[in-house]
């Protein structure tokens, strides 16, 4: 929260610092979403161009190294960052993410950042700030990882958590996920603590991705019929987005509600499908494009009715039937042909679109969201009629909630395993008959996805 100051001669803050440190303040004062506040507050005050390009790069970039700057200000400090306050933080991590991780220049990085401590916290704790921030510009983020990270050669996950800012915890399930390869690891860290490009899906019957690559100037996906990549831009600035002819969408989300509409089916499509937990809405717009294609129509369940309200408008003028009720008991006529269950889970696959996710999960979310998996995934097999298909899908890798869960209704449920490699055109898909998408391998989100066919 601001603070009154008395002090008169501080310089202006510039509008990219002082938006980045407000976005920081509200993800760590009410547990806010950066990806949600930030870009709704470039546009409230109109900061646009390289302002807006630099507002966004400090502040994912500071909210995905987090674990990272606060070891280095820890150690600096000699203090753990719990016992500084939360305002002086919230700078002191801006001002190190500047020195350690942009080619800003160190005296520009110190200077704007000891002018934010005094314009929100007051003059006492400027002397502090400033000397912490001249330590840490003393040394590279390299030499920091040196002298502070656990020895590669004795901890090889433990290292690499550290010097890709990553809990510990998380890093060893993706090496669990990946076999326990070093440089698979290594290379999903990396790419996880990149900024991604922004991927569009044209809407399939609205408008195609070349149409739509035309209009932005991005380029068609790899993989998805329906992507584009978009590098820089405001998505909700482009005609077709604002129309509802396109939206914003992970590549990987898109494969998986295609896969649902070509999975083949026991028996014809009478074109029932459900989507079982919809929100926000994204693969029920998918969806419900290509059902209106197909002459087929969704019932897209959502237990908030926030979340309900913004389903209607993603797929408004699409054939979708938006109800307000809980996935693990509907109140549903059964006899779908084909049901998407899009689990709530801990998130891990979209840590690098959900900067300051990687902070707040902890391993004990894993259990209580597996038990909800799979009353879902049950609830999904008891709408299917005989011979049609499920597709059950996460965004993480953990093997807790893709793989084993999977499993778990091959063994307790009335289903049988497709091969879901074949309803998705990548090459380079091993570990059947699930899939699992990764960012270091395929660009998209850590997808994961399974189809399984009612006995």
């Amino acid at each position: 929260m601001n603070r009154p100051v008395d002090d008169q001669e501080h310089t202006p803050i510039d509008p990219a610092r002082q938006a980045a440190v407000e976005v920081l303040a509200a993800v760590r004062e009410r547990d806010a979403y950066a990806n949600l506040v930030l870009p709704k507050m470039l546009r409230d005050r109109k900061i646009t161009g390289r302002d807006a390009a630099l507002a966004t790069e400090l502040t994912y970039g500071t909210s995905r190294a987090v674990g990272l700057l606060d070891q280095i200000i820890s150690d600096v400090a000699k203090r753990p960052v719990e016992e500084i306050d939360g305002v002086v933080l919230d700078v002191l991590r801006l001002g190190a993410y500047q020195l350690l991780r942009t080619r800003i220049g160190a005296h520009a990085a110190v200077s704007t950042s000891v002018d934010l401590v005094r314009s929100r916290a007051g003059h006492g704790p400027v002397g502090f700030a400033n000397a912490v921030l001249r330590k840490i510009s003393q040394r590279t983020e390299e030499l920091w990882v040196d002298a502070l990270a656990p020895s590669i050669s004795e901890d090889v996950v433990g290292h690499l958590a550290f010097q890709y800012a990553h809990p510990r915890w998380i890093a060893e399930v993706f090496a669990d996920a990946l076999g326990g390869s070093a440089g698979a690891l290594q290379a999903a860290l990396a790419a996880d603590d990149e900024r991604p490009s922004t991927h569009l899906v044209a809407r399939p019957g609205m408008i195609t991705a070349d149409e739509l690559a035309a209009v932005t100037g991005g380029d068609v996906g790899r993989y998805s019929p329906y992507c584009v990549y978009l590098d820089s831009g405001d998505p909700g600035d482009i005609e077709p987005i604002r129309e509802g002819l396109a939206g914003v969408q992970d590549e990987g989300s898109q494969l998986v509600a295609r896969a649902l509409a070509i999975a083949p089916l026991d028996g014809d499509d009478a074109g029932r499908w459900l989507d079982l937990c919809a929100g926000p809405g994204g693969k029920a717009a998918l969806l419900g494009a290509l059902a209106d294609i197909d002459g087929a129509r969704v019932t897209a369940v959502e237990k908030a009715p926030h979340r309900a309200e913004l389903i209607r408008k993603a797929t408004r003028e699409l054939p979708v039937d938006v109800i307000v009720g809980d996935g693990r008991d509907p109140g549903l006529e059964s006899g779908f042909d084909r049901v998407l269950v899009d689990a709530p889970c801990t998130g891990l696959g979209a840590l690098r679109r959900r900067p300051e996710a990687r902070w707040r999960r902890n391993p004990g979310d894993v259990p209580d969201l597996v038990a909800l998996q799979k009353q879902l995934l049950a609830s999904a097999v008891d709408q299917l009629r005989p011979g049609g298909v499920v597709v059950y899908s996460t965004c993480s890798p953990h093997p807790a909630e893709t793989r084993e869960v999977a499993d778990w209704a091959v063994a307790e449920l009335p289903v049988t395993a497709l091969d879901t490699r074949d309803l998705v055109p990548v090459d380079d898909l091993t570990g059947g008959p699930y899939v699992q998408l990764w960012p270091h391998l395929h660009g998209t989100d850590a997808m994961f996805f399974a189809a399984l066919r009612k006995n």
